[in-house]
């Protein structure tokens, strides 16, 4: 996956991966969206842990999923917090019902926020920030 330099400042906020979460971040370094699925009652979820949320088994593994989802909440952010992101304003940040069950958060870069509504359905983008890292987005589907 080539590095897109608007995202290389990205880097720097990214967060030292643990035992736990590694897999996750290895995912998107490769490209793909992993989560944790539970061998005993199929459930997934996010964010990782060892044992399963809704049946308390420790037999959970990480699966790729398509990460295709809907909006179940969302802000639209105007202030630059940090450097990296002073040239995509305004954006959104929204919480994704994942079609597979689990909500995560992400941002959704060029988008006309005023397009965003709760239940616009999104695909995961994932960027490259370094040759050996990656990170989380959304974007409308395509129609």
């Amino acid at each position: 996956m080539a590095v897109d330099p608007s995202f290389a400042p990205m880097a720097e906020l990214l967060p030292e991966p643990t035992a736990l979460n590694a897999p996750y971040w290895e995912g998107l370094a490769a490209g793909e969206l992993r989560i944790q699925q539970c061998s005993a009652c199929d459930t997934y979820q996010q964010p990782p842990e060892s044992f399963c949320y809704a049946c308390g088994s420790s037999a959970v593994a990480w699966k790729t999923v398509p990460g295709h989802g809907q909006v179940y909440s969302f802000v639209v952010v105007h202030q630059p917090y940090h450097v990296a992101f002073r040239d995509r304003l305004p954006y959104v940040v929204a919480t994704i019902q994942l079609d597979e069950g689990p909500r995560v958060l992400g941002p959704i870069f060029d988008v006309d926020p005023s397009s965003m509504a709760i239940g616009t359905r999104v695909q995961p983008r994932i960027e490259a920030v370094t040759d050996d890292s990656a990170i989380l987005l959304f974007e409308p589907e395509a129609s």
